[in-house]
């Protein structure tokens, strides 16, 4: 009888998080499909790891994409982010411009930040370089299904800026799919519940 008791209010109590969990799974989905190419200042992109100075496939998806940004005119330069992760000398965002100079990006159009290892932090190191080089407006590129919680911090943040995730990604195969969304949807809630959507909220992924 204990146990059918403790059951009883059990339940409930973790059929509710598992709802709001799935509710904004639905919408991260549904935003994952939200692209714009429209002509701005500059693209962000989010760091997605490297190892000594080659970068990892997923990073790599973004970076291209950022490249195609530049190369048909949407943005006229590139910000790439990500410091330094653990045993490496050369930081993810200097990983990126290189790669990105030999795909024929000049190198004056490229700015890099070393400081950030999590998406709260390639962004907060992004928009004080846009706001040291004056630009007003960015494209935010990123897996589809980072963008609804990056674009939550972009907001928080203050940053004008639209989403404009990758037309490629590594995340395709229906496992890495649904991993992904688990993983996005359980952070994005954590940032709901936590109030961290709001100006200057702080992040932990």
């Amino acid at each position: 009888m204990k146990k059918r008791k403790i059951l009883k209010y059990l339940l409930p109590g973790l059929a509710l998080p598992l709802i709001g969990l799935g509710f904004n799974a639905f919408h991260i989905y549904q935003f994952a499909s939200k692209s714009y190419d429209t002509p701005s200042d500059v693209a962000i992109v989010l760091g997605a790891g490297s190892n000594e100075g080659k970068v990892s496939p997923v990073f790599r998806e973004r970076i291209n994409h950022g490249i195609t940004l530049f190369q048909t005119g949407k943005v006229s330069s590139i910000i790439f982010t990500g410091g330094l992760g653990k045993w490496q000398n050369i930081s993810d965002s200097e990983a990126a411009r290189r790669y990105a100079i030999t795909k024929g990006i000049p190198s004056e159009h490229i700015l890099i930040e070393e400081k950030s290892s999590i998406t709260y932090e390639n962004l907060l190191e992004a928009k004080a370089l846009m706001e040291q080089k004056g630009f007003g407006s960015a494209l935010i590129v990123s897996d589809p299904l980072h963008m609804k919680r990056a674009m939550a911090m972009c907001e928080a943040l203050e940053i004008n800026a639209l989403p404009a995730p990758t037309p490629s990604s590594m995340y395709w195969s229906r496992k890495a799919k649904m991993k992904s969304l688990v993983y996005e949807a359980f952070y994005y809630s954590l940032g709901l519940v936590g109030g961290k959507y709001s100006q200057n909220g702080k992040y932990s992924s």
